[in-house]
């Protein structure tokens, strides 16, 4: 039973988190300040840069668990395609998917901005997903050292 690479799983993660992250600030254009007009309507502040850190390491955090997930996957798909896009589809899922339903749900965020950054989302982790088979390494095969 191969293991883990936890080294290889967090900087792989990283680097997807950063891809994740990059995908979120190129949204901004699409959108504007729709978020700042949302949150004012509301009666609420626009973001804070510590609103804008806490997001940016949320996204590395979503992307080491992408990895993880993946490194789970990978042995029971014998396909790293398979393992890549069905880790990216269920962190979509969890992550993207259900809290912006929430929102939409619930009040705070009106349908056509939660589907934009929802779909937004999709692409994102499928993007980030897509290099975590050429990055992640599995542990080396480790030889003794009494080879006598």
């Amino acid at each position: 039973m191969k293991t883990i690479n936890l080294k290889s799983v967090i900087t792989t993660g990283i680097l997807s988190g950063i891809v994740i992250l990059a995908s979120g600030f190129t949204m901004i254009p699409v959108v504007g300040d729709e978020m700042d007009k949302i949150l004012n309507s509301r009666g609420l502040p626009p973001l804070s840069d510590w609103a804008i850190l806490f997001i940016c390491l949320v996204s590395i955090s979503i992307g080491i668990f992408l990895v993880f997930l993946y490194s789970l996957l990978k042995a029971h798909f014998n396909s790293k395609c398979k393992a890549a896009v069905t880790s990216s589809l269920l962190v979509f899922f969890v992550t993207y998917f259900l809290s912006n339903a929430s929102l939409v749900l619930y009040g705070f965020m009106p349908l056509k901005f939660a589907a934009i950054g929802t779909l937004w989302g999709l692409g994102e982790l499928l993007l980030a997903g897509v290099i975590v088979p050429l990055i992640y390494k599995d542990n080396c095969t480790h030889i003794s050292p009494n080879m006598s």
